[in-house]
């Protein structure tokens, strides 16, 4: 979810900094999608490290989690799983993106209307940015929970090293509704709910302000390079913020994954409590370095593919209309 805010945020930025070329809402959808699949395609080697991390502490002491560095982990991949192990989980996050971008995209038009009907809140008031957060929070909750089981099946595949228990989404899928039920889908879905609302209106909040800061300062700035500079450290700030919901959310995921019985408890207090009791607080941010890594990159190969996709649909819609 971190990674959709903060994309959603530059490129949005950046449809309105950058030409005023015009593209319809199916076009605009394929673009967005495609550009959110070469991002995740181009950062999954860090985006599998940043999981590994994450779910380090469930089967590992203390002596051993202090041994484990990026290097080592990748060395590891590489080692006994071969190069193309980077990418394990990548396909399922490709299926995931363009559904979740059709309903984010949908649903914020949907609640947008919706709250400009509420007194203060319309296209004239003063708060014309809150009802634009609250469409945007809403709508990545809305995307969020008709994808999720996308979510856990990604985690599932990507915690995978040389035992392959799933083999695939469909049978990935098949397998958790066969051992833990339905709700099996859906583990974590609660914290994935409570993070969603501040990594949009974290990215949101820093990205405008940085973005209006830098335009007053520097006008002269191409507004391509300012969207860009202003998501990265947006998304910077919100992955600092939400990072430990991302942990707990990715633990929860792998509770009873391949048969096996719980090793934490099922709520979200219980999984911090086992965290902070065996971790400490540092074992919240396990793998954010990775996280913070493949910021930069993300958010630039989503913004320059978006834009390079937008700008030969619209020039092939005028010559079709010319």
């Amino acid at each position: 979810m971190q990674t959709e805010a903060r994309v959603g945020v530059v490129v949005d930025g950046g449809r309105a900094a950058m030409g005023r070329r015009h593209i319809g809402t199916a076009a605009h959808l394929a673009a967005g999608g495609f550009a959110g699949a070469v991002s995740k395609t181009c950062t999954a080697p860090l985006a599998r490290l940043t999981i590994l991390f994450q779910v380090a502490g469930m089967h590992s002491d203390v002596a051993a989690l202090k041994k484990y560095s990026i290097w080592h982990e990748a060395s590891r991949i590489v080692r006994e799983e071969g190069f193309g192990a980077f990418w394990k989980g990548n396909l399922v996050t490709i299926v995931h993106r363009l559904p979740y971008s059709a309903i984010s995209f949908y649903s914020y038009e949907r609640y947008k209307k919706f709250l400009q009907r509420v007194p203060g809140l319309d296209e004239d008031s003063n708060y014309v940015g809150v009802a634009r957060l609250l469409s945007g929070g809403l709508a990545g909750i809305t995307a969020a929970s008709v994808t999720y089981p996308l979510d856990v099946v990604r985690t599932r595949l990507a915690t995978q090293k040389t035992t392959r228990y799933y083999k695939g989404i469909f049978h990935a899928v098949s397998t958790i509704c066969r051992d833990e039920g339905v709700k099996g889908l859906y583990k974590g879905l609660g914290a994935t709910l409570l993070g969603v609302g501040p990594s949009i209106a974290i990215s949101f909040t820093v990205y405008e302000s940085l973005r209006s800061h830098w335009q007053m300062e520097r006008p002269q700035d191409s507004p391509a390079v300012v969207s860009l500079f202003s998501g990265s450290l947006s998304g910077i700030a919100s992955s600092t913020a939400t990072f430990p919901l991302d942990l707990v959310k990715r633990r929860m995921q792998l509770q009873g994954a391949a048969g096996t019985s719980s090793v934490c408890k099922s709520s979200i207090t219980g999984t911090i409590r086992q965290i902070f009791h065996k971790e400490g607080l540092r074992g919240f941010y396990r793998g954010i370095v990775p996280e913070y890594l493949k910021v930069v990159p993300s958010v630039g190969i989503a913004f320059m593919t978006y834009e390079t996709l937008k700008s030969l649909l619209s020039s092939i819609d005028e010559d079709d209309g010319s």
